[in-house]
């Protein structure tokens, strides 16, 4: 593990990466993106007044919505692009869970910066080159796991996407194969019990060592991650992002 990795970092010298990083994305944005030049001049914030860490109460803060509503107003991505849209080459969106599915888009850059957080948080969580990933998701323009996905291709391991399957084949190919990790929302963890349950299979006995979940609630309510370690003989790991912030 690099001594310049974020985890290593003490934090004087962490801090000041954040501000320096802090001051690269604000002046990128007041340069070109209209939906921040419109909030930063309603505001009154001079971006160039804006040093560290300690500025960022002066920062207007921003919500989902206005987000969803500038995309609605400006269809189909909205006002919030830094670049030309020949810069973008990766297109997600939110669930659509609280209604209209909100569009994401990233350059190469942004995304190579969503893999190194996703490549973070594998090394906190203690994954190894040996670990075998399954992720029984959908793979369809939700966000979801395709972040997270990428990120353990990234770190080396073997990946494998379990879209497009039924539960009952998700959980044979992660028998043959050996899948050591699992990735998915809590809720389907626990649907994943319910079919080993009606098959008779003892997940205790699966290669799975740690299922990481996101995309809901769920990994840190007590009941819910004390059933699923249950269930499997797993560590639950809970790990949380969104779409317009990274993980």
């Amino acid at each position: 593990m690099s001594c310049d990795e974020p985890e290593q970092l003490n934090t004087v010298d962490l801090q000041s990466r954040q501000s320096e990083r802090l001051c690269e994305l604000l002046a990128a944005v007041v340069k070109s993106n209209p939906f921040w030049q419109k909030k930063y001049a309603g505001a009154e914030l001079d971006v160039a007044s804006i040093r560290s860490l300690d500025d960022l109460r002066r920062i207007p803060l921003c919500t989902k919505q206005e987000l969803v509503d500038d995309q609605n107003a400006h269809p189909p991505f909205g006002t919030n692009l830094t670049y030309p849209r020949s810069r973008y080459h990766r297109l997600h969106q939110t669930s659509g869970t609280t209604g209209r599915p909100m569009r994401w888009l990233d350059t190469p850059e942004s995304w190579d910066w969503l893999m190194s957080c996703w490549g973070q948080m594998f090394r906190i969580a203690g994954l190894t080159r040996e670990d075998i990933l399954a992720f029984p998701f959908s793979f369809g323009p939700f966000i979801g796991f395709w972040a997270g996905f990428d990120g353990a291709c990234r770190q080396g391991n073997l990946c494998v996407a379990m879209g497009g399957m039924s539960s009952e084949a998700r959980l044979k190919l992660i028998h043959e194969l050996g899948c050591t990790w699992m990735c998915c929302t809590p809720t389907y963890g626990l649907r994943l019990v319910e079919v080993a349950d009606k098959l008779g299979l003892d997940l205790t006995k699966s290669p799975i060592r740690a299922i990481l979940v996101a995309g809901e609630p769920g990994g840190n309510i007590p009941a819910i991650r004390q059933r699923l370690q249950t269930a499997w003989g797993a560590r639950v790991i809970d790990h949380w992002g969104m779409t317009d912030i990274g993980a």
